[in-house]
């Protein structure tokens, strides 16, 4: 296969498919857009291999104390901004393990900021300044898999020996070629040439999910298929965590509310003290010995 930098990118090539697209009606512009998405998922499918290492490696990292660092410019940025935002609400996991890391700096969320992807040294200096160690990992996300910015920062990671990874849609990319893990999903050429928010796009957000969700699962964040250790800061999640506790114990509303205002808003604490009929106290013991496993504290 011939070098990434001496051919055109999969990412930024011609769609075939859609080269009359500006001529048909609405109904039909919109099937074709559906058309072209469907091979996210076929993309995707091809590389679970590579993700498993890489959420082998995220659950090793976090059961050893370390953070886990999304680097990305423009949309592959954006995308690696609200993984990490959305990760301790979910899960209840502190904001310091999945941090993210984003070209032209905050700014850049809510507004683009193009030229601030080309400078690799300010990736690097960005990701030296999280103070990565051995413990670490960072995941670069690229589209193109060549953004300066995120090379920067893998090789700033490189050298303070944490662990890296490259998630990207073109084969045989420069940040894979970094990388000590690379996922290299390729949906191919985006219905609007060049316009990686869309397939690409879709793809990195989908893995990225895929990451964040296995490992919690994996770590005990998890209870049958409950976010059971979700962080409850509003009345929508009291609501969603007394759900979870009259679904997996079968007491009604009443007594879900209740055993969770005795488990001071900790959802996985109140559904030990229901199946297993201990107090809060013993809950959490049973919990800690478990390692935060639900299913270890109840048996």
């Amino acid at each position: 296969m011939a070098d990434v930098d001496n051919q055109l990118l999969t990412t930024e090539s011609v769609n075939p498919n859609t080269v009359n697209i500006d001529s048909l009606e609405t109904a039909d512009i919109l099937k074709l857009i559906n058309e072209e998405d469907r091979k996210v998922p076929e993309a995707i499918e091809k590389v679970i291999p590579e993700i498993t290492k890489v959420v082998d490696a995220v659950v090793a990292t976090i059961k050893s104390g370390g953070r886990i660092f999304f680097v990305g410019a423009g949309t592959s940025g954006r995308l690696g901004v609200l993984e990490a935002a959305e990760c301790p609400p979910t899960f209840g996991v502190s904001p310091d393990l999945f941090q993210a890391m984003i070209a032209g700096g905050e700014q850049a969320i809510f507004k683009s900021i193009e030229s601030a992807e080309d400078d690799e040294e300010q990736g690097r200096k960005d990701i030296c300044a999280k103070n990565v160690t051995a413990k670490d990992i960072v995941i670069g996300i690229a589209a193109s898999g060549k953004t300066p910015y995120v090379i920067g920062a893998l090789n700033g990671a490189k050298a303070a020996h944490a662990i890296t990874v490259a998630l990207t849609c073109n084969e045989n990319s420069v940040i894979g070629r970094i990388a000590d893990y690379k996922i290299e999903a390729v949906p191919g050429p985006e219905v609007i040439s060049g316009s990686t928010r869309m397939k690409a796009g879709s793809t990195q957000k989908l893995i990225l999910n895929m990451i964040t969700t296995t490992a919690m699962i994996k770590v005990g964040k998890v209870y049958q298929n409950l976010m059971v250790d979700l962080h409850i800061s509003n009345k929508k999640l009291k609501e969603r965590g007394i759900n979870i506790i009259t679904f997996t114990t079968g007491v009604d509303r009443q007594l879900a509310e209740k055993m969770l205002n005795a488990a001071q808003n900790n959802v996985k604490a109140a559904i030990v003290m229901i199946k297993s009929g201990v107090d809060y106290e013993t809950a959490l013991k049973r919990l800690e010995r478990s390692n935060g496993y639900v299913r270890e504290a109840i048996d």
